[in-house]
């Protein structure tokens, strides 16, 4: 069995602009081979050209028919009887669909009214945006904009983690990547063409008084799809979307990357320059091996001292996460060791294993792969 080991050193950057740039060429699991065929090396326009004639003309759905798809998109992975409520995190049955308390209904992430495509397909019912949402924090997060600060929003049902100003709505810090990258994928899947609406991205608020096709603030998503990396949920949704429903992909969510060839070239250039500018973490990253009996998951060992140091599992014995171990799930492809000494040298070994219940089955015959890489100053 083959691995492929690739190492990134992360700074740690003290600025917006220059945070985006840790986001490197790489995919998740699941992605159809071939779906982003013609996209290296393009950028800003071109890029998002090439993206929307990948995922346009989805399948559509009826309104009625995305409210039966999002009981599965976005159904609670402990209680398979409910739906989670994006803004807030709360569980509510799937059968408890409506407007009272302890009620969910369809939120569309980019509102109806910017554009005013309202409940029609394509851009009405397309469910990389449409999420269970609390039926009155839905109500009252309405048309705003994204943006942060304002005033914590407590609804009758409880605290919600959210803020709102007369303009602008701050979800939850567990979503607000999510949240980005729904709204980037609505300005790049409709572009105008064939009836469709023209979505694009501005950076301010209140952008849509009139129902301009329009949403922002762009800075702040830029940096919620920063602060708030791709996850497993996204990942499994987006899947769910592509194979199940729809038929098409959010991009943001295969290439966080492309977040930043499609949109940085709209930013201005920064007038300064960072400080302290250090390196303290190490990501790494891997292709999974795609033939032979695949593994359930890895563990990746580290070490200060070498290689000889990190001592080989036992099996059925887990290893549980630590300073100098994390077990990955197959399909992330990497990992971040954080909060480094700096300028040291540090020892990694990836060891993958399947799992049943209590029974685990460590591969460590043959050839560890193994890296050493050093933190900066």
């Amino acid at each position: 069995m083959t691995y492929y080991l690739i190492v990134i050193m992360v700074k740690n950057f003290f600025g917006l602009i220059f945070i985006g740039l840790i986001f490197i060429n790489y995919t998740y699991g699941q992605i159809p081979a071939g779906y982003y065929d013609g996209t290296a090396a393009l950028t800003g326009e071109a890029l998002k050209t090439k993206l929307n004639t990948i995922i346009d003309n989805h399948t559509e759905l009826s309104y009625d028919d995305a409210k039966e798809a999002l009981k599965i998109t976005d159904e609670d992975p402990e209680n398979s009887n409910n739906v989670i409520c994006l803004y807030t995190g709360w569980s509510y049955g799937k059968v408890d669909f409506g407007n009272g308390t302890y009620q969910w209904n369809r939120e569309h992430v980019w509102s109806q009214s910017h554009g005013n495509f309202g409940y029609d397909p394509p851009a009405g019912t397309d469910i990389h945006h449409l999420r269970p949402t609390d039926a009155s924090v839905n109500s009252t997060k309405g048309n705003k904009d994204f943006d942060n600060g304002g005033t914590h929003y407590i609804d009758n049902s409880g605290p919600t983690n959210c803020y709102y100003t007369t303009y602008s709505w701050e979800p939850r810090d567990e979503v607000k990547g999510d949240v980005a990258r729904m709204i980037f994928y609505m300005a790049v899947r409709y572009e105008g063409y064939g009836g469709d609406p023209d979505l694009e991205l501005v950076d301010y608020v209140n952008s849509s008084p009139d129902n301009e096709p329009l949403y922002g603030n762009l800075t702040t998503l830029l940096q919620w799809h920063i602060q708030d990396p791709v996850d497993d949920w996204e990942i499994n949704r987006n899947n769910l979307i592509y194979s199940n429903y729809q038929g098409n992909r959010n991009p943001f969510i295969d290439h966080p990357e492309f977040v930043y060839a499609v949109w940085v070239g709209l930013l201005p250039e920064p007038s300064n320059y960072v400080n302290n500018f250090s390196s303290h973490n190490i990501i790494l990253q891997w292709i999974d091996a795609v033939n032979g009996t695949l593994p359930d998951a890895y563990l990746i060992l580290m070490s200060d001292i070498g290689f000889d140091d990190i001592q080989n599992p036992v099996d059925n014995v887990p290893v549980p996460d630590a300073n100098d171990a994390q077990n990955i799930n197959f399909g992330v492809q990497q990992c971040i060791f954080k909060n480094l000494i700096p300028n040291t040298n540090y020892y990694f070994k990836i060891i993958p294993y399947t799992i049943n219940g209590e029974s685990i089955n460590y591969k460590t015959d043959g050839i560890i792969t193994q890296t050493m890489q050093q933190t900066s100053n």
